[in-house]
């Protein structure tokens, strides 16, 4: 079985860590390797790293560092069918979502080759009587990034790496411990397109050792993407210790259906927003509320088109609802629906028992519908 290493100052290390994350290839629930728990001394290494990487890499012009993001936005082409499936067999979703996925990664890259320009300060004479102002942009130092599962290509390598090290900065990355390979990968592809060692650095670790990019003096920021009760915490914590802290954290989304709503239009958006990548968007969708006159018809509607998905192997490209990412998950989905269904809703199609021939192991759950109109009910229910 393979075991993963950790990405720092441009080489990948042997762990010495005793723990280690199994991960599995959700549409046959194979257990593909294992990824290390890092220590505390491997996470402090990587952090030590990027603080000696810093000082040539802010000194370099941010002309020249953007040329290396130039070649990076090469190389994410060139590997894209390779990146893709590293998110099929890693993630689950299915392939064109898991390209969607790469292709973001490869957007952020191409905003952060703008950097020179979006960089620049401001100067304006006489501000006021005898004083001129000028304001410069700087880097500030090593920034630490904490990644979710659901995004293993575009939340690292597009939301978080790109701009931060266009800028100027160093990053750890923390990869997400069930989904890391992506990562991993995309950090190689930095190392071939040239950016010196130490500029970025990966790990994979639980969240106790985590807890030292939020205290650590030689971190300056944090970006976090995951769930709200993590984000607050780490906000928090990170703040108090002087950091800027970017926290974005999972979303709560609710539709509000009216009845002058074209029906067909309403129920592929709400196909699309609640079973795109497994449900992993972070603009997913677990709460409709519909006006009564029209909520049969458009139930029916939303029934007949999640009928139409075709669930089956992430990589399949005909394939248009993967498996969730692993058993765990599937147990969870499969719990709020039995908690929907005792607190009086209506089944009306269920996928719960979904097999795909050939991957009875796989993590599958097929479109779930719940018709639960009370009387009475407010949003909150």
């Amino acid at each position: 079985m393979e075991r993963l290493k950790y990405f720092v100052n441009g080489e990948f290390r042997e762990s010495k860590t005793d723990k280690w994350y199994d991960l599995h290839n959700p549409s046959t629930g194979e257990v593909t390797g294992q990824a290390p728990c890092c220590t505390n001394e491997e996470v402090l290494e990587a952090i030590e790293a990027a603080k000696a990487a810093y000082p040539g890499w802010r000194n370099t012009p941010a002309r020249k560092r953007t040329q290396i993001l130039y070649k990076v936005r090469e190389l994410l082409i060139e590997h894209m069918d390779e990146l893709t499936m590293l998110v099929c067999e890693e993630n689950g979703k299915a392939w064109g979502e898991a390209a969607g996925d790469v292709g973001k990664a490869q957007e952020g890259t191409e905003l952060a080759t703008q950097a020179p320009s979006l960089m620049m300060g401001e100067s304006l004479m006489d501000a006021s009587t005898g004083f001129d102002t000028v304001k410069y942009r700087e880097p500030l130092g090593v920034f630490a990034g904490i990644v979710p599962v659901n995004f293993p290509a575009m939340i690292p390598f597009g939301w978080m790496t790109p701009v931060c090290v266009a800028c100027g900065n160093t990053m750890v990355l923390k990869a997400a411990s069930l989904t890391p390979r992506t990562a991993m990968r995309i950090g190689a592809l930095y190392k071939e397109a040239g950016i010196p060692d130490g500029v970025i650095n990966i790990v994979t670790c639980s969240r106790h050792e985590a807890e030292i990019f939020l205290s650590h003096p030689d971190v300056k920021g944090i970006s976090f993407v995951g769930s709200t009760s993590v984000g607050k915490h780490i906000y928090s914590t990170a703040a108090a210790n002087g950091k800027r802290v970017q926290a974005l954290c999972e979303a709560k989304n609710h539709a509000l259906v009216l009845e002058d709503a074209p029906i067909e239009r309403t129920a592929a958006g709400i196909i699309n927003a609640s079973f795109g990548c497994a449900g992993e968007r972070c603009m997913a969708l677990p709460v409709v509320v519909v006006q009564e006159s029209i909520a049969d018809e458009l139930v029916a509607a939303i029934v007949e088109k999640a009928k139409e998905l075709k669930v089956g192997p992430a990589y399949d490209k005909t394939t248009g609802l993967g498996p969730v990412i692993n058993a765990k998950h599937r147990e969870s989905v499969v719990n709020w629906i039995e908690k929907g269904i005792e607190e009086g809703a209506k089944v009306v199609l269920d996928g719960r028992d979904t097999v795909v021939e050939g991957y009875e192991n796989g993590f599958y759950l097929g479109p779930t519908i719940l018709d639960h109109v009370k009387p009475g009910m407010t949003v909150g229910d």
